[in-house]
């Protein structure tokens, strides 16, 4: 009977645990940037960066081109049979979180996706794991804000 209340009172702590660290959530999308990682995942109060989506480009601070040379990107996602699930994240330091925001905060970068320039940033996807949202959070989370190419010109 000890043993199991002992076993009762420790999973919810393991459980509690395994939640806290986001090690459910290990398979989200991962890109290594130099000597880290960038890493989307659901829970938006882990994530020290959230992003926000618009239709609008006149509300966006971020513009994100949608191209169709994976050359001619800043940022391709490409899945192929070679492959290896997982291998952009491993690295020394826990990886930077980002999460996609339905809410309204003034300080979230704001990304409009765009198949025209000119564009803050420009990126190829061809990918089962990644959406075009994903790899624009990702690139953004990784390489921040840029000011808006177009309003800046103006």
């Amino acid at each position: 009977m000890l043993r199991f209340r002992v076993l009762a009172s420790v999973v919810p702590l393991a459980v509690i645990a395994f939640l806290a660290r986001g090690e459910l959530f290990a398979d989200a999308p991962c890109i290594a940037v130099a000597d880290t990682s960038v890493q989307l995942t659901s829970l938006p109060w882990q994530s020290s960066l959230r992003v926000r989506f618009t239709t609008n480009p006149a509300k966006a601070t971020v513009r994100v081109q949608i191209i169709d040379r994976a050359e001619a990107a800043d940022f391709a996602v490409i899945d192929g049979a070679d492959a290896a699930e997982g291998s952009a994240c491993h690295s020394s330091q826990p990886p930077q979180l980002v999460s996609i925001s339905r809410g309204f905060s003034s300080s979230d970068p704001v990304i409009y996706l765009t198949p025209d320039g000119p564009a803050d940033y420009r990126i190829f996807v061809q990918s089962k794991t990644f959406s075009m949202l994903d790899a624009a959070a990702l690139i953004v989370g990784a390489r921040g804000a840029r000011p808006n190419t177009r309003s800046a010109s103006l």
